[in-house]
């Protein structure tokens, strides 16, 4: 028999997954507390049916999808709901978080008498017939979510502690978006200095794959550079304190915070980044 799934949130990824999901029979409920129109939008396109908290707690798996910042807020809203249940579903937490916040989130669901899974998504949300989009799932209740491979999800068990997936997801993230971040800040820093023609003709010249990695990595940014701030503070956490990267990578965060205030007011930064890619005429 097909699982039920709750997805919390259908937000791109998690609508894209609930879509991945019902087109393989599988059921697929989410709550819609305090989300607007755009939300509500995604999950009936992707065939989510919308229930409240409790109800939430009958499906057998329940994915949080949400962002990195959220991700231990929703844990503790649903705890009460959760403790309350006959029926204890399975909590997946797919979010870019530290191991450290992953461990935080696992404590909460414990109490709750439910498993826990901790888990990493690699990979933009899934398309109908995809493949590309990877869940990598770890701890003692781990091979329970490798069921979904029937389902239209790629899932990876991995070896190791509770957190190795979050482990993997920021090590992974880290390079992807931290090596965005000094791409984006070196093309500005150009465009300030003069010699932004120069950079691009020496990059297709001497690095094509670093410049093809950030003509596709750096204008998709930019809505997302909200988002990644959180991810990127978590990232920095996961390195720790007292390592050089903890800076690097925090410095990385206050880029992308920069960013989103620019995507959301006068875009002069975003600009620049686009003639130099090539996006503007």
């Amino acid at each position: 028999m097909s699982p039920t799934v709750a997805i919390v949130a259908p937000g791109n990824m998690g609508a894209g997954v609930a879509a991945r999901l019902t087109e393989n029979n599988v059921t697929v409920l989410t709550s819609l507390a305090g989300r607007g129109d755009a939300s509500a939008k995604r999950a009936h396109a992707a065939g989510m049916q919308s229930v409240d908290d409790r109800a939430l707690a009958d499906a057998d798996f329940l994915l949080s999808i949400v962002p990195p910042g959220d991700a231990l807020g929703l844990a503790k809203r649903l705890a009460p709901v959760l403790s309350a249940a006959n029926a204890k579903p399975v909590y997946v937490d797919c979010n870019a978080v530290s191991p450290r916040t992953a461990l935080e989130i696992a404590g909460v669901i414990a109490a709750t008498g439910c498993r826990f899974i901790d888990a990493g998504i690699i990979g933009t949300p899934p398309k109908p017939g995809s493949t590309s989009t990877k869940f990598y799932v770890s701890g003692p209740d781990a091979p329970l979510f490798a069921t979904f491979n029937e389902f239209g999800l790629t899932v990876r068990v991995l070896d190791g502690p509770l957190t190795a997936a979050s482990s993997l997801k920021m090590s992974y993230a880290g390079i992807t978006k931290g090596f965005t971040a000094l791409g984006a800040g070196m093309i500005l820093a150009a465009a300030r200095g003069g010699s932004a023609e120069a950079l691009k003709a020496e990059l297709q010249e001497s690095q094509p794959a670093l410049l093809t990695f950030f003509d596709r990595m750096v204008p998709s940014m930019y809505s997302k550079a909200y988002r990644w701030v959180a991810e990127l503070d978590e990232i920095s956490d996961f390195v720790g304190k007292d390592r050089a990267e903890n800076a690097m990578l925090s410095a990385a965060a206050r880029f992308y915070e920069d960013i989103a205030e620019d995507f959301n007011g006068d875009k002069d930064e975003i600009a620049a980044m686009d003639r130099f890619l090539g996006k503007q005429p």
